[in-house]
């Protein structure tokens, strides 16, 4: 059996990768399939927290530059939806949790809907960031910006906390193996190289042009 890849980069902001599991990190050990489908949907809560700052700044009335908007939204769309979302959950974490029944069986409609419109929107933010978003625009982009961070929110933690464990309790803990380096497989062949490290270098520059990159910013004040 092959290795499953290790994680490649660690930097201060991807607090949740360092939530995952105890035993990945810098120092090479295994990530296994469960773990890298969560580390993957770090990725992509850092990209709706830019998100989430464009909307913020928008109804402020303060300018969002449309490239790194542009960059976050391009990332959601290839590394989330074209990959995560269709070549894995749909392809093979769906229907197994299907199959199995129970309840987290009984979402899966919901969450195939809930791509379907995270893709809608998607292609919005990118019609409007592509002719330039205009004062006429604030209030749609805003409200599609914040509907989508709302969805993923909830989309992603039953993800994480229902539909993965329910996906690895139906599999044996071989099919896990062999399918943690068939999804490895289907990364390589899309983006040629660690998808992982090419999302993480790519959304550490959308917060750098978005002064998003300090974490220590985003601490919460003392209390009063």
């Amino acid at each position: 059996m092959t290795s499953r890849r290790t994680i490649l980069l660690a930097t201060p902001t991807i607090v949740a990768a360092v939530a995952l599991s105890a035993c990945s990190g810098e120092d090479g050990k295994e990530v296994g399939a469960v773990e890298d489908l969560m580390r993957e949907h770090g990725v992509l809560r850092r990209i709706i927290l830019a998100y989430r700052e464009s909307a913020v700044r928008l109804r402020a009335g303060k300018p969002v530059p449309d490239r790194p908007l542009a960059d976050a939204t391009r990332l959601f769309q290839k590394f989330g939806e074209d990959y995560h979302e269709k070549k894995l959950e749909e392809a093979y974490i769906f229907p197994a949790v299907r199959k199995a029944g129970g309840p987290a069986a009984a979402m899966v409609d919901t969450l195939l809907a809930q791509h379907q419109r995270g893709r809608e929107i998607t292609g919005y933010v990118l019609s409007m960031t592509k002719r330039g978003i205009s004062a006429g625009d604030v209030t749609a982009l805003s409200s599609a910006l914040d509907s989508f961070e709302l969805m993923y929110a909830n989309h992603t933690a039953r993800e994480d906390t229902l539909i993965f464990p329910a996906w690895k309790s139906a599999l044996s803990d071989s099919e896990i193996d062999e399918l943690g380096d068939k999804f490895e497989d289907i990364e390589k062949q899309e983006f040629g190289t660690d998808g992982f490290d090419y999302a993480v270098k790519t959304i550490d520059h959308v917060e750098q042009e978005l002064g998003l990159s300090d974490l220590a910013q985003f601490t919460a004040p003392p209390l009063q």
